[in-house]
């Protein structure tokens, strides 16, 4: 999967530009980008396995929907800073010959009055095709990005993925899945949540949603409030809020039985925090099993640092500084809604699910168990 970061153990890094393998066979690589609110990540990668080995990566911190909260529209400083990071794109896909790819871009560019501008010009400017993708659809690309982290004993799943503009839930039931199958039966999703899975027993999607507040949007929701606490507090009860129309939020559901997994900066970042890792180590998070407790300790001591202890302390890491509460406060009120004391950390998301996607509708995975 992707490659240690080379950075602090924020979740946005300087750009990451790693030098790739000569060697690779066009023909078999697959390449994903995720254009999001605060940043371009692309994947460059060929099957193994049921899994896929990493070629190339690149990831910036783009900030393309600075200002969107107030004007409504991307502005011309972070579209042109996202257009330089995606020129860097375009030259990694031509110099590996990639021909099998999916470039998309979400909540900001869906919520931009001038989204479909934006498009246009990096199409001109870089002659990348870049695809605005619905919410149904990130959410279950990041459901299947998470597949292999899915326990045999799982019988109810919630799959959350904190973005910057929006944060995606979806909530799966695996009780008629055999338990070996739990795993393969979360991928299958790849052809869509109402799909027809054929012959194979079928993972239930109860219900989804997406919230249209992310690390971004909701810190800027309430960036007037002053005191550092009570602005967090505000936060993780506004984002709670949002969650009513979810259909098993308020459902009696058994602690026994039932895995959160979460994909994102913010996971990473609390998930790196509670290791004390100076410098990210993507083998020692991807997979953790944190508890809430864990969780409430490591939350309580970024709101002991305060904004300046926040900015300087290394396992945040300087651009994620500024997010990391907003996150953190959609995170606690998650942990606090539904049954269970653990969190599967995910480090995987949109990508892994775009080359995951790819590569099963080619058929090129072995169906393997994980």
């Amino acid at each position: 999967m992707a490659p240690k970061r080379p950075s602090g153990a924020g979740a946005f890094p300087k750009a990451v530009d790693t030098p790739a393998p000569k060697s690779s066979d066009p023909a078999t690589l697959y390449a994903a980008l995720d254009l999001g609110t605060n940043s371009c990540r692309m994947l460059i990668a060929q099957p193994k396995g049921s899994q896929f080995h990493v070629v190339d990566s690149f990831s910036k911190s783009v900030q393309l929907g600075q200002g969107l909260e107030s004007s409504g529209r991307l502005s011309r400083a972070s579209m042109s800073r996202t257009i330089s990071a995606m020129r860097i794109c375009r030259d990694k896909l031509r110099r590996h010959g990639v021909e099998r790819m999916r470039l998309v871009a979400t909540e900001a560019c869906r919520r931009a009055l001038n989204g479909d501008n934006f498009i246009s010009q990096v199409r001109r400017e870089t002659g990348l095709e870049l695809e605005i993708i619905k919410p149904e659809e990130e959410a279950r690309l990041a459901v299947i990005s998470c597949a292999p982290l899915v326990s045999t004993k799982t019988e109810q799943l919630l799959v959350v993925d904190i973005g910057g503009g929006s944060t995606e839930l979806v909530w799966i039931d695996l009780t008629n899945v055999p338990q070996r199958e739990r795993p393969r039966s979360i991928m299958r999703l790849h052809a869509g949540f109402g799909a027809d899975p054929g012959p194979f027993a079928a993972a239930k999607v109860v219900d989804w949603i997406s919230v249209p507040l992310g690390v971004a949007t909701l810190r800027d929701q309430f960036a007037d409030v002053e005191d550092d606490a009570a602005r967090f507090a505000l936060m993780s009860w506004f984002f709670e809020e949002n969650l009513e129309a979810f259909a098993p939020y308020a459902a009696e559901q058994a602690r026994e039985g039932f895995q959160i997994v979460g994909t994102s900066g913010t996971v990473t970042t609390v998930a790196a925090s509670f290791l004390g890792l100076k410098r990210y180590d993507r083998t020692k998070v991807d997979g953790l099993r944190m508890t809430s407790d864990q969780i409430d300790t490591v939350i309580r001591d970024y709101l002991s640092l305060g904004p300046t202890g926040r900015r300087n302390d290394p396992r945040i890491g300087k651009d994620r500084q500024a997010l990391i509460m907003s996150g953190s406060a959609i995170l606690q009120a998650l942990m606090r809604l539904w049954p269970t004391d653990r969190l599967s950390v995910a480090d995987r998301g949109l990508r892994e699910g775009l080359l995951y996607a790819q590569m099963s509708a080619d058929g090129v995975l072995e169906d393997a168990p994980y």
